[in-house]
């Protein structure tokens, strides 16, 4: 697959088949997913597979109080669930069958191999994650290469002593996110919806976009 077809494609899969995962698929997709980049070729990213269906299950069930949670607040009040946003429902359907999915692979990171810069500017730390995400990003887009579809969440990292305990992930490591892993029910999307170049890239100062918003044709 060509590389930007793949990036322009590589949307959360919410629907998957019961199909398993062959290991040579993800043997295939960590191996280019390792050369992600990386704060001092640290390396700091490491992996668990999770396939039995009880440790499915145990992920799951801590994940979907988690979602109805934050799906209660959208739609809490007047908002009718059956007029929410496609998204939306199509996320909550995940979360009610995300034990169904074939494997769910957690991405761990190494504490000392991340080296944040940013922990004394009094706002949330982000940049600890530079080393992290790429890496996870390089997975998703090796699998999809390969027609395996993916869903990337943090949201279990909130139950993460439980996750440790269950996967038996060392001290020195955190959780930095699931990855939902499998072949998709319905076909990959053939473009993203995404804002504009012309609204998200500046020149010089954040005030002024560097390239100009298109003319409208036709009339």
């Amino acid at each position: 697959m060509e590389l930007t077809e793949a990036m322009r494609t590589t949307g959360t899969c919410r629907y998957f088949r019961p199909d398993p995962v062959p290991d040579e698929v993800l043997h295939r997709a960590f191996d280019a997913a390792r050369f992600g980049p990386q704060g001092g070729n640290r390396q700091p990213v490491r992996w668990v597979v999770v396939r039995d269906p009880a440790n499915r299950k145990a992920l799951a069930d801590l994940y979907l109080p988690l979602w109805k949670a934050y799906f209660d607040g959208i739609s809490a009040g007047s908002v009718n669930v059956a007029t929410l946003p496609r998204t939306v429902r199509d996320a909550d359907h995940f979360a009610e069958h995300m034990a169904e999915v074939p494997a769910i692979v957690v991405a761990c990171a190494e504490l000392d191999g991340l080296h944040p810069t940013d922990t004394e500017l009094g706002r949330l730390s982000v940049v600890g994650g530079g080393s992290i995400y790429p890496t996870v990003q390089n997975l998703c887009l090796a699998l999809r290469d390969q027609g395996v579809g993916t869903a990337f969440t943090t949201l279990l990292c909130i139950t993460e002593p439980a996750v440790r305990e269950l996967l038996a992930i060392p001290e020195g490591f955190i959780t930095a996110g699931h990855i939902a892993v499998g072949y998709p029910e319905r076909p990959f999307p053939r473009k993203l919806s995404r804002s504009p170049v012309e609204d998200i890239v500046f020149a010089e100062t954040f005030e002024r976009p560097y390239f100009p918003t298109p003319t409208p044709t036709g009339g």
